[in-house]
């Protein structure tokens, strides 16, 4: 009897460690579509993400916007490249400072950084980056999948103190009621 318990307990331990590890999302490699899902179902294809090799549990990537899908609308004496649509307009807002451009597979705050816009009606003159919407990002079975939250895109205006560190930390989000934005959903897949 004095020989189970040791066994039974590295067993147990081997299983939870088992468990852990299949637990752990994988990291993205290689190049991935960015597409839009808006509110009517509809898929758009606007741009890519580029995933390089893992190490040390973080990646880096790399965002390419697909303009020809969107159109250029001169806002509050700026260009913006915008997704049209009838009901809402959204346009991409590039992160303006230099910063890690990695992720892990439970931190992709820089990627979200590097994927900011903001909505305006279609009516609305100028660029109301009060109006912000930063996606979140959640590993799934084949891809990640962001969901729009709110955010103030006037704090990037000036530099970070820390530019190290992402500027929307999770207490700087609020999220939409659902069905509020024309995006939906940004997927990387």
């Amino acid at each position: 009897m004095g020989h189970d318990r040791p066994t039974l307990t590295a067993l147990v331990a081997a299983v939870l460690s088992m468990g852990a590890a299949v637990a752990q999302p994988a990291l993205p490699e290689g190049e991935k579509s960015l597409v839009a899902v808006t509110r009517d179902g509809q898929r758009t294809r606007i741009g890519t993400v580029t995933f390089g090799t893992p190490s040390g549990g973080r990646t880096s990537f790399q965002v390419k916007m697909d303009h020809s899908v969107m159109r250029d609308h001169f806002l509050s004496m700026r260009e913006f490249k915008c997704l049209p649509a009838a009901q809402e307009i959204t346009c991409f807002v590039p992160y303006p400072y230099p910063h890690p451009g990695t992720v892990s597979a439970t931190d992709f705050a820089w990627l979200e950084h590097n994927l900011l816009f903001f909505f305006k009606q279609p009516a609305d003159f100028g660029a109301k980056l009060w109006n912000g919407v930063i996606f979140k990002f959640a590993p799934t079975p084949t891809g990640l999948v962001g969901t729009p939250q709110a955010v103030d895109l006037n704090r990037i205006g000036v530099p970070p103190e820390k530019p190290d560190e992402p500027p929307y930390g999770r207490f700087d989000r609020d999220d939409f009621a659902p069905g509020a934005r024309w995006v939906q959903e940004l997927r990387i897949e």
